[in-house]
């Protein structure tokens, strides 16, 4: 099994040996091949996250209280 390292490097975001300009200013949902990106969950989901960005996706956990 090969695990893919991403990681962010100012406007862009680097997928394993692909790096290209970042689609979000946070890098939400940061769509490769099928995937999308979390960086919440630092793990590639099935479909898109719901939330526009990162503070959107907190304050929603924050009041549901699973921090």
């Amino acid at each position: 099994m090969t695990l893919i390292e991403v990681r962010t490097e100012g406007n862009y975001i680097v997928i394993g040996n692909q790096r290209r300009k970042k689609l979000t200013s946070d890098g939400c949902n940061e769509p490769f091949k099928d995937r999308f990106w979390c960086p919440r969950k630092k793990w590639f989901m099935k479909s898109a996250c719901p939330f526009i960005n990162r503070l959107e996706c907190g304050n929603y956990r924050h009041m549901c209280g699973s921090l």
